[in-house]
């Protein structure tokens, strides 16, 4: 007698979904999600946070990058599971009372951008960058944003760009209100 898919499903234990609670732009989520969905797939289908770009779907290009714990990763190739307990950041969560982050503001003011469509993972490199290097030289630009492909520029504004945003990060005042 053979034993129908249903039996077996029912038999086996239920390691495909899991609830896991992650912080994403400063707000608190518990989410119930299928254990094999992407980081990416979370952020655009689950919380409609569509910011963040699938470019490659391989880990090469880059334009979805987001930070988990302040590390950029690629949400294309990070399982949303992973992300239990820590805090993820997507380019939505970069502005903070209607004010731009200093690299956007240096995207904008330097035209670090072209189609777009690389920006919000470049973006989210290049926080991660000045957060660990808050006066970076070109080279060490250059070299922060090299898992980053943009395809319509030759960097030099992207580089421009981030360089606008460390004078404007250097130039702040600290620990403000």
């Amino acid at each position: 007698m053979a034993i129908d898919a249903v039996e077996v499903q029912s038999a086996m234990p239920n390691h495909r979904s899991k609830t896991i609670h992650v912080t994403v732009n400063g707000v608190p989520r518990e989410s119930h999600v299928e254990a094999r969905t992407l980081l990416v797939s979370y952020l655009r289908e689950h919380l409609k946070l569509t910011g963040t770009h699938i470019g490659c779907d391989t880990g090469h290009c880059g334009a979805c990058t987001v930070l988990v714990d302040g590390t950029p990763v690629k949400s294309c190739m990070f399982l949303a599971v992973q992300s239990d307990g820590s805090e993820v950041r997507s380019v939505e969560g970069l502005e903070t009372g209607g004010k731009l982050h200093p690299v956007q503001e240096g995207f904008h003011k330097e035209h670090g951008l072209q189609c777009g469509y690389c920006t919000p993972g470049m973006m989210m490199t290049s926080v991660a960058l000045l957060a660990a290097n808050p006066n970076p030289t070109e080279d060490e630009i250059r070299r922060g944003i090299s898992g980053n492909l943009c395809r319509c520029t030759g960097y030099v504004n992207i580089v421009k760009a981030i360089q606008s945003a460390a004078k404007e990060m250097a130039a702040a005042p600290k620990g403000g209100p």
